[in-house]
């Protein structure tokens, strides 16, 4: 029976029969991808008088955390109020626990709860700067749930969330939401019948996340109950919509356990970029890791992380479901984990990094391991080299001399080569003009999505007009080489040790039925038929949509805060290019389908539409009322020179803020002066309470203005002394004990340069002459800490290194009255810096019209020659 033969149909009409594909396939990623589960109300399922998870429990905490109580940064009396009710909640929960046992006669189970206090000092390298911690009085609370025997605490998995907010948030879901899960967890767990933990649940309310992971060293380095710990799951959140990502899983057991979970959503993808150090960001998970050495799972809402360290930060804005999602799935984790099943007990004697593929894929999370994985990828590309070169057709069979498989294929990968470097190629061009030329970088910001209508079609562009220098490549064989290129590197990344290539097997899988389809419905030489272009893009557009959301979910609001020389534009061009060319992998065979004038057409048509893009998105602005810019503000009062100044700094690349600093120091500076910008370096000690991260900012330094105010004496006892002070002249060196007296100033620092040859914080500081950073978080109340040091005297006296061994340090903080908008109730106790905050957030809000939220900050410094 001889085949029809085939009628080639035109571009549009082929584009229009493939559309139903091309709009449903993202369209069920997409909304699979943001599927949130119903929120749950009642306490106790009126079905089954069984205990459940409620979000409204959860979300009735996390905003009295977040609203109720307010901005608990460490240090304030907020943050020792969440402290006081975190420990109510726990020591009812307690007492709940014991009745339930009473009436459960022969139930095994106890609850225990212990409030942790404590000092201590570690080491916190981050953003490549050396820095140290050093805490006092600290807290942690901390409830245990056992079935109360020896052999039943023996191994424990331990669940993290941070009671306390950072310095510009309420904090609500970053980590109220947390905390609310946790408390939520440990009622369902007390009240369901018959429950009994084969191994016992350590819930730690860390009490000191944001100053750098202060509760976290605490608990690891001083608890009794720390050494039980087996696996760790710590619950974050750098955003208010979405489901909770897994992104960081450290070993195969704990994979596992996470595949039990109802909702799954992680990949090996995300665990991969984290791991790399790529995003500049950190948990308490790495606490546990490096003084617990344990495994377990780092997750957290990251959905619209505009919100990330805002003032908008609030419940309102966390999504319906969000809570529920991190909760069932923590539910569903402390089940196995402590049921028969558990890896607990095997973990004790240790754990070795994953070697585990693991992502969802059209509903099924699917977890093997990488020698599977390479086996699996190596089998399939000789299976699509076989297929290749079976549905090979000669395309000039009367030529002795006509070109071979392996020449039509190397042709074919000089042309899905190019494609892929001209779509990079392009979206960068536009990219470079929408920076330099036009002026108008983060037109994307306000939306995830909008990047993609203005670099989606430059990088089109740049695709297709590559495909006019290699010339013409038959359709077939354009198919062929992208399936050969896409198996290949799927199989070289996965042998090498990259779990990611399994994103290309995805990608590549269905395009060997679809060429076998493809065999079956046409004759050899004619056109690849349109039903194997809608089976070979299927799981490329779902797989694509998915990773396209989560990458964009965390890459478009991490360009707000990364500093104004990171290339934030051209990150996100190069991100559309390559997930776009992943998501449409068969757009260079379909243009090789038809002649060169079509191509030439298609060329313009995307480039017409790139001129439209990027005249839209000159005219837009990249903020608004729910995509802010961040900006940074501090009074600083100086004790030493009895100065007093104005920063403000931003922490993008965004246009406009230049002229806002004009405009500011117009309104808040002294009359006539130009502002210009300053250093910011490990010198410039003025932003040193948020060092590293001041590394990103860009700032500006104002006069302020001879107010009234302003003129009144500057009254701080914050002092930097030294004790104990003995010098040895015969070793060269010189023993002291380093005070630092702050009442009422928190999250104090200091910035020295000296050799240290030994000291309190740790033992191997640097062996040179170096800058060294050192900063403070302390509970409510406590108001001086020490360091004990041993430096070497330097041969030449200078300003800075006196020959007497006197050490220049720069000392500074935030007075704990004076932190705007966290400390409005009690703005009269803030000073003047309280006074001129109110001002000029006002005149922001007038000014900016919502689209700039800044944190205030009044802080007090100077030097000490000590």
């Amino acid at each position: 029976m001889s085949k029809v033969p085939h009628r080639r149909w035109g571009p549009v009409r082929s584009l229009l029969v493939l559309a139903p594909i091309f709009i449903a396939a993202p369209f069920y990623s997409y909304r699979s991808h943001y599927a949130l589960p119903e929120p749950v109300v009642d306490l106790v399922n009126p079905a089954n008088s069984l205990p459940q998870i409620s979000e409204t429990q959860i979300l009735q905490h996390a905003k009295y955390l977040s609203e109720d109580i307010g901005y608990r940064t460490v240090g304030t009396r907020e943050h020792a109020l969440g402290d006081a009710w975190v420990l109510q909640q726990a020591e009812a929960l307690r007492t709940e626990c014991e009745t339930v046992v009473r009436a459960q006669s022969g139930r095994k189970l106890e609850c225990e709860v212990w409030h942790q206090q404590g000092s201590g000092s570690h080491r916190f390298d981050m953003m490549g700067r050396r820095l140290y911690k050093t805490y006092v009085n600290l807290t942690n609370i901390i409830v245990r749930v056992s079935d109360g025997t020896a052999v039943g605490k023996e191994h424990a998995v331990l669940v993290n969330s941070h009671v306390d907010s950072t310095l510009p948030s309420p904090g609500a879901a970053d980590d109220a939401l947390s905390v609310g899960v946790m408390l939520e967890c440990i009622r369902v767990l007390v009240n369901t019948p018959g429950w009994e933990p084969k191994h016992a649940i350590v819930f730690l309310f860390n009490n000191a996340e944001e100053s750098l992971q202060d509760g976290s060293h605490l608990f690891s380095t001083q608890h009794p109950v720390a050494k039980t710990v087996r696996a760790a799951i710590n619950l974050e959140a750098a955003g208010t919509t979405g489901p909770e990502l897994l992104f960081q899983a450290t070993s195969e057991q704990m994979i596992r356990a996470y595949a039990q979970v109802p909702r799954p959503y992680g990949s090996v993808v995300a665990n991969e970029i984290f791991s790399s150090g790529i995003i500049l960001s950190d948990t308490d998970f790495r606490q546990f890791e490096l003084y617990l050495n344990v495994t377990g799972l780092d997750m957290a809402v990251v959905g619209n992380s505009y919100l990330y360290h805002m003032r908008k930060d609030l419940v309102e804005n966390i999504e319906s479901g969000v809570a529920q999602h991190m909760a069932d799935n923590v539910l569903a984790l402390l089940h196995h984990l402590t049921s028969d099943a558990s890896p607990l007990s095997e973990l004790a004697a240790g754990y070795t990094r994953p070697q585990t593929v693991f992502y969802e894929y059209f509903g099924y999370f699917l977890v093997y391991s990488f020698s599977t994985a390479k086996l699996l990828y190596s089998v399939f590309f000789v299976v699509a080299l076989v297929v290749a070169r079976v549905t090979y057709v000669n395309p000039t069979p009367a030529l002795k001399k006509g070109m071979s498989f392996l020449g039509e294929q190397a042709r074919g990968l000089v042309a899905v080569v190019a494609a892929f470097l001209g779509a990079a190629v392009g979206a960068n061009v536009v990219a470079l003009l929408m920076n330099k030329v036009l002026g108008k970088s983060h037109s994307w910001f306000s939306s995830v999505f909008s990047c993609i209508a203005l670099y989606g079609p430059a990088a089109l562009s740049g695709a297709l007009a590559s495909q006019l220098l290699v010339g013409r490549v038959r359709e077939h064989t354009a198919y062929t080489s992208l399936m050969l290129l896409q198996s290949f590197l799927a199989a070289l990344i996965q042998n090498i040790g990259i779990g990611a290539g399994g994103t290309l097997f995805l990608s590549s899988g269905p395009f060997v039925p679809a060429l076998l389809l493809n065999s079956f419905l046409t004759r050899p030489g004619d056109d690849i038929s349109l039903w194997s272009y809608a089976l070979g893009q299927l799981s490329p557009l779902v797989t694509g949509t998915t990773l396209f959301c989560a990458v964009l979910d965390v890459f478009v609001p991490l360009t707000g805060r990364i500093g104004e020389e990171a290339p934030a534009e051209h990150i996100i061009a190069t991100i559309v290019a390559i997930t776009g060319a992943y998501i449409l992998p068969l757009a260079i065979p379909f243009v090789h389908r038809y002649g060169r004038r079509i191509l030439v057409r298609a060329v313009i048509v995307s480039s017409l539409l790139t001129g439209v893009a990027m005249a839209i998105f000159a005219m837009r602005s990249p903020f608004d009322a729910m995509h802010q810019k961040r900006l940074f503000v501090i009074h600083m009062e100086n004790i030493t020179s009895e100065e007093q100044h104005l920063h403000v700094a931003a922490a993008d690349g965004a246009p406009g803020f230049h002229d806002l600093a004009a405009d500011i120091a117009k309104e808040f500076s002294v009359p006539g002066v130009t502002p210009s910008s300053v250093v910011m370096d490990d010198w410039n000690s003025d932003w040193d309470t948020i060092y590293p991260f001041s590394a990103f900012l860009t700032p500006y330094k104002f006069d302020l203005p001879l107010r009234a105010e302003h003129q009144d004496p500057i009254e701080h006892d914050f002092t930097v002394t030294a004790i104990n002070d003995k010098i040895d002249e015969a070793a060269g060196t010189r023993n002291f004990t380093l005070v630092v007296n702050h009442p009422g100033i928190i999250w104090t620092a200091v910035a020295f340069d000296a050799h240290v040859l030994k000291w309190t914080l740790d033992n191997n500081p640097p062996d040179e002459y170096a800058r060294h950073h050192i900063k403070e978080g302390s509970f409510y109340g406590y108001d001086t800490w020490s360091v004990d040091l041993v430096t070497k005297l330097q041969p030449g006296a200078t300003p800075d290194a006196p020959a007497d061994g006197r050490v220049k340090v720069n000392f500074v903080g935030i007075h704990e009255k004076a932190m705007w908008p966290g400390k409005r109730a009690e703005k009269t106790l803030g000073g003047r810096a309280m006074k001129l905050f109110e001002e000029f957030d006002g005149w922001l809000e007038r000014e900016m019209g919502g689209t700039v939220d800044a944190m205030f900050l009044g802080c007090v410094g100077g030097v000490a020659v000590v």
